[in-house]
């Protein structure tokens, strides 16, 4: 365990901040560097505890003396501050490994390229009716360091994006739930397919046969992958399209799951969030509750009045006689996909961000179907232009939430939706996908 030399935090956003607090609670000598500016309440925060940071750039020499570096999941490794480091053989490791060490909770992580956020919460919610001593953290908002610094609990349901397992290495989940693999965040993996896969698959990382591993039966991606290894932990696979002898299948729309029995455990009629991509969050979600031996009955009254987070096909309001639905957690195509798929009315789509090398093809056929008119958010909409001018004929650009709200008000007619899905992230316009959501909520209602 580090405790004389300093250790650096780069990136004081929440999980930066969250190590630094850690860190100092264990009596460590850490020094926090942001890039860009930290947030006064952090500055307040960090001054309190008496925690040395700077802002606006970093002090290279300084941080090159660390004995470690924790590093925020939104610093890409290429930037030269972190090649620096692995040069000088300086550990860069991620918040989750961090407080990882310092925690003796069951963790139960969560990953997948759509529907972790869900499924994390969706977990949460059982083992919390269970009576339970947990909390969710990790990518759903909520640092995990930060939780700890203020005292253990005994399980903890982490969401994990592929950005903080690349820089995990002796953490270890005691149940790993991995949903599905689609490309996604492929700017930052050389576009290269495969190496995102790899990093999905670190959630394996450390487990040995005491542990277990949930999976989604029906991705073709993870299936191929896991022929190529030697899985340690206990598979338990989900699927509705195929019965399993050991997981979670479908018989007769009924959500049956066997891991020392078979169970049934409710229809799926009887879940609170509808849709394919929702029941296999539920499965997921059953499985998991099922290892840490929930009954079933507590199973099903969770998974029948679970609420879905905000930003996630979110009703905001009918107005006029037109839906405006906030989906801006949809960062990435797949996600879209399932948006467009659950609209039952003319969409009026909202679309547009940080591109991270989108393929727009997979969405040409229910664009075609559901979609008469596009509005553009974000700061370079070409492809988009090019992937669906031939498609729709309204396509129009919009340089805020505001502005994107009034165009596809103007767009729409009685008894259409707005939908509100960007495929792609935020940080053109936005700090995050929860200030677009948060904005469009609020333009939508001032209409």
């Amino acid at each position: 365990m580090i405790s004389e030399k300093e250790i650096t935090v780069l990136g004081a956003a929440k999980s930066g901040i969250g190590a630094a607090v850690l860190a100092k609670k264990e009596g460590l000598n850490v020094f926090v560097s942001d890039y860009g500016e930290i947030k006064q309440e952090y500055k307040q925060l960090l001054n309190s505890l008496n925690i040395d940071w700077e802002e606006n750039g970093h002090s290279q020499n300084r941080i090159l003396k660390s004995v470690e570096v924790v590093k925020s999941p939104g610093i890409s490794n290429d930037v030269k501050i972190i090649k620096d480091l692995i040069t000088n053989n300086i550990p860069v490791i991620s918040e989750i490994e961090f407080a990882g060490r310092y925690s003796k909770g069951k963790k139960i992580c969560v990953t997948g390229s759509n529907g972790k956020t869900t499924t994390t919460l969706m977990i949460k919610h059982i083992l919390s009716k269970a009576g339970l001593d947990v909390v969710a953290v990790g990518n759903v908002g909520n640092s995990f360091a930060q939780v700890l610094s203020e005292g253990d609990h005994d399980y903890y349901v982490i969401e994990l994006s592929s950005f903080q397992l690349d820089n995990m290495y002796e953490f270890k989940a005691d149940i790993s739930v991995l949903l599905n693999i689609t490309p996604d965040h492929l700017d930052r993996y050389d576009n290269d397919f495969n190496k995102y896969i790899q990093s999905k698959f670190r959630i394996l990382n450390n487990q040995s046969e005491h542990q277990v591993f949930i999976y989604n039966a029906d991705d073709q991606v993870i299936q191929n992958e896991i022929q190529k290894r030697k899985i340690a932990p206990k598979q338990l696979p989900f699927s509705i399209e195929n019965q399993l002898e050991q997981g979670a299948s479908l018989n007769k729309n009924q959500i049956q799951i066997n891991i020392k029995t078979k169970e049934t455990i409710m229809s799926i009629h009887e879940l609170a969030q509808q849709g394919k991509h929702n029941t296999y969050n539920s499965m997921a979600s059953g499985i998991a509750s099922r290892v840490l031996d929930i009954r079933k009955e507590i199973i099903r009254e969770s998974l029948s009045d679970f609420q879905n987070v905000e930003h996630r096909l979110e009703f905001v309001a009918k107005i006029h006689g037109i839906d405006f639905i906030n989906d801006s957690k949809a960062t990435n195509v797949n996600s879209t996909w399932y948006a467009l798929e659950s609209m039952q009315k003319p969409t009026i789509w909202i679309v547009g961000g940080v591109d991270k090398g989108n393929d727009y093809s997979m969405l040409e056929g229910l664009v075609k179907q559901k979609v008469v008119g596009i509005v553009c958010l974000g700061k370079s909409n070409r492809k988009i232009h090019r992937s669906f001018g031939s498609i729709v004929d309204n396509i129009h650009d919009s340089n805020s939430a505001q502005e994107a709200v009034r165009i596809s008000y103007q767009l729409a007619k009685k008894g259409y939706a707005v939908l509100l899905s960007p495929a792609c992230a935020s940080f053109d316009l936005f700090e995050d996908y929860e200030e677009r959501g948060t904005k469009f909520k609020r333009a939508v209602r001032n209409l």
